[in-house]
């Protein structure tokens, strides 16, 4: 029989607390930056704490102690819990008392699925990242930027769906569009190089851009409903706005590595920028999906009237000439 694991007392530095005692399951131990392989060694303002060395048992085990990956850990996984039990509600309540049809319902499942799938690897990378094999930490950290990826995802679809609600030619455009970059993402993570610490800059590049091309569709939904002054845009308008500032203030954490960067050793275990990123995904995910919640309502609502159904005649141009473009370059291309 196995003897059974001891908890000892480890004495770690908490902000001004220098002597706040934790306790671990023996073999589980923390270690200082200094001490930890170089796969590991990611952000050197955060000094100590860290889990190294483990077998995948201990790995799972290790999600109840305090190390510096805690709050990043829980964070996205009570998430999750929270997308999930908003997916419950909304299949159950939200939806069928607003009159949702089944478009309504199949964009809701998409949207709260893609934010659980987010949570779910980011979970998984924090917490399997002590793994004693650096290939098995790898492949948690592709899987985590991968959701982040799908995490993208589940922002544009209801965006795009309810913004061109009455555009059937510029929904199908725009969410064709967004699935080929986040394939083409997909394509780049497959790459031995993609995960070094050389593409770091590449990465967040990539990244940026999936997030940031979502400027293009805002701008032409506010150009389809008139712009800047009509009713719609003044409704809706404010609440993109929070939303990108949200995800501005996010990255811009995670990038700048602040607060740690100003207090080495200080935020070791708490209010460390990748602590403040992970809650700022939480509350970016939940804004927007409360925000489709929102238009929604309004979608099936009288107010439906108040929304304008849009350029038709432009939107009818637009389409003859992209057939006609298409026509010509089909009889060129033939022989």
């Amino acid at each position: 029989m196995p003897q059974k694991l001891l908890k000892t007392a480890h004495y770690i530095e908490l902000g001004s607390y220098h002597h706040w005692p934790v306790l671990i399951p023996q073999r589980i131990r923390l270690y200082t930056y200094d001490q930890i392989p170089l796969f590991l060694k990611e952000n050197p303002y955060i000094t100590d704490g860290y889990r190294a060395h483990l077998p995948s048992r201990l790995c799972l085990k290790s999600v109840f102690i305090l190390s510096n990956e805690t709050v990043n850990i829980w964070s996205h996984l009570l998430g999750f819990l929270l997308f999930f039990s908003l997916g419950v509600n909304d299949l159950s309540s939200v939806l069928p008392s607003s009159g949702a049809n089944r478009e309504d319902y199949v964009i809701y499942a998409i949207g709260l699925f893609c934010f659980q799938v987010c949570m779910l690897c980011s979970v998984g990378y924090h917490l399997f990242s002590c793994h004693r094999s650096e290939k098995t930490c790898r492949r948690w950290l592709a899987l985590d930027y991968a959701g982040i990826s799908v995490g993208i995802l589940g922002c544009y679809v209801p965006g795009i769906f309810y913004a061109f609600y009455c555009n059937a030619f510029w929904r199908q455009v725009y969410l064709l569009t967004v699935l080929s970059l986040i394939l083409a993402v997909f394509c780049a993570q497959v790459h031995p190089d993609y995960l070094s610490n050389d593409w770091r800059r590449i990465r967040m590049a990539i990244f940026f851009c999936v997030a940031g091309v979502s400027v293009i569709p805002a701008c032409h939904w506010v150009w389809l409903n008139g712009g800047f002054t009509s009713d719609v845009v003044q409704v809706f308008l404010p609440r993109v706005v929070v939303m990108y500032l949200i995800a501005g203030s996010a990255f811009l954490f995670y990038v700048t590595k602040i607060p740690e960067r100003y207090f080495p050793g200080q935020m070791n275990y708490l209010g460390a920028s990748h602590q403040v990123w992970h809650i700022l995904v939480v509350v970016m995910f939940y804004w927007w999906h409360q925000t489709a919640v929102y238009i929604m309502h309004l979608r099936h609502s009288q107010s439906l009237n108040f929304l304008p159904q849009v350029l038709e005649p432009l939107h009818a141009q637009v389409c003859n000439m992209l057939i006609q473009v298409v026509q010509c370059l089909l009889l060129y291309m033939l022989p």
